[in-house]
């Protein structure tokens, strides 16, 4: 009997499909800047000054972005009203960020 790959694809897809919903509530609640969020993006907050970056749905898709959000859910959780924080230094999610765009 073998193991199936596409139920940890669904598993993640799933988990993706949470974090943005649960971005796009978060960001409905607080009323924060929300009408400058085009479709298709939504707001994560950097480092220790937490400054905030709009980014597209997209790069969910992308294993280092999805290894900065596990370090999040490690650190913070993401059952939390504080918005996605993003633990790294901005320069680095700048980085990454502008080599996936």
């Amino acid at each position: 009997m073998g193991i199936k790959k596409t139920s940890t694809k669904l598993s993640q897809t799933t988990v993706l499909k949470n974090i943005v919903k649960r971005c796009s509530s978060l960001s409905k609640k607080q009323h924060q800047h929300c009408e400058d969020v085009p479709k298709g993006h939504f707001v994560v907050y950097v480092g220790i000054n937490r400054s905030r970056y709009i980014i597209p749905i997209s790069f969910l898709s992308h294993p280092e972005f999805r290894r900065l959000l596990q370090l999040a859910e490690d650190e913070f959780g993401f059952d939390h009203d504080m918005g996605l924080t993003i633990p790294c230094e901005e320069q680095v999610f700048l980085s990454l960020t502008s080599m996936l765009r």
